[in-house]
């Protein structure tokens, strides 16, 4: 089997000195890619700490015969975006790959959780993939290739309760995500999320004294494919957990039509409204929401 390599590429790691971006740096960086170690070195309530993991990380990879940059800014504000990019083009001279792997938690239920912890999350996760991606994508699309792919999680499938503001963020990547693969998909830019699980400092708080081995190694081969050249996949969602790797979807069913619904029809209908018909997914790219336009429309028009 042809190993697969990164030679001459240049990713930007949010959140890349720990936990899933840690393993994710260390993977790509065995393969010949240059990386950016973007990670302020924060602990999860947002404090100052003087632990380095960025610079910790980037010191393993150089002593493996790696390239590696430290960057300590701050992926929520734009400022901050715009600066852990500009640090890879100053250094390198192009961006290839962008891994937002940043993340913070406030756990709160919907009834409780304060705004100051709601904004702190959201500022991370969420606004945070914004600021990078929209200062590396005019590049990638530019240079005619790239590869981005935002973290999200099952949370952001599923729901959790008392980490509102988290699911809330991971099921926004969505959209982003799926926007870059649609306005990138003529470059050679491609975007996909990935829906891990592992235990990391993030699962503090929660028993994982009875879950099988979930390290972050075992996410990192299915990141690091979603980053090759050889990746022909975009505008997807892939679950990885302790070895587990599969593809997730947004589906509907054909459902049924009637020019007019009375509320009580809806009532009496209701089966055949949640389950009837053939199951559907549109792929977002090349035009999943037109697809999704031009099945009603042919409902519409057939009666």
């Amino acid at each position: 089997m042809t190993q697969l390599r990164f030679d001459g590429r240049v990713a930007v790691i949010t959140g890349g000195g720990r936990g899933l971006g840690r393993a994710h740096a260390l993977l790509l960086a065995s393969r010949g890619c240059r990386i950016v170690v973007n990670d302020p070195g924060v602990s999860m309530a947002g404090d100052t700490t003087g632990e380095g993991p960025a610079e910790a990380l980037v010191a393993e990879i150089r002593a493996a015969g790696g390239e590696a940059l430290a960057n300590t800014d701050s992926v929520a504000t734009p400022e901050g975006g715009r600066a852990i990019i500009a640090a890879a083009l100053e250094a390198f001279g192009r961006i290839d790959i962008l891994i937002h792997s940043a993340g913070n938690v406030r756990r709160g239920s919907l009834s409780d959780l304060a705004y100051e912890d709601f904004s702190a999350v959201l500022d991370v996760h969420l606004k945070g993939a914004y600021h990078v991606v929209r200062e590396a994508f005019p590049h990638m699309l530019a240079q005619g290739y790239g590869r981005i792919v935002l973290t999200s999680s099952i949370n952001g499938l599923y729901g959790k309760a008392d980490n509102v503001t988290y699911s809330l963020c991971k099921a926004g990547f969505m959209g982003l995500s799926n926007t870059a693969a649609i306005e990138g998909q003529h470059a050679n830019v491609r975007s996909n999320l990935i829906v891990p699980a592992a235990v990391t400092r993030m699962s503090e708080g929660i028993d994982t004294s009875r879950f099988p081995p979930m390290e972050p190694e075992q996410v990192a081969p299915m990141v690091a494919y979603l980053c090759h050249e050889d990746c022909e996949a975009t505008g997807e969602m892939f679950v990885a957990m302790g070895g587990r790797l599969a593809r997730a979807r947004v589906a509907e069913n054909a459902g049924l039509y009637r020019s007019e619904w009375s509320l009580e029809e809806v009532a009496a209908q209701i089966g055949g409204i949640r389950e009837g018909g053939a199951a559907l997914a549109f792929p977002p790219v090349p035009d999943g929401q037109l697809e999704h336009l031009l099945y009603g429309f042919k409902m519409i028009r057939e009666g």
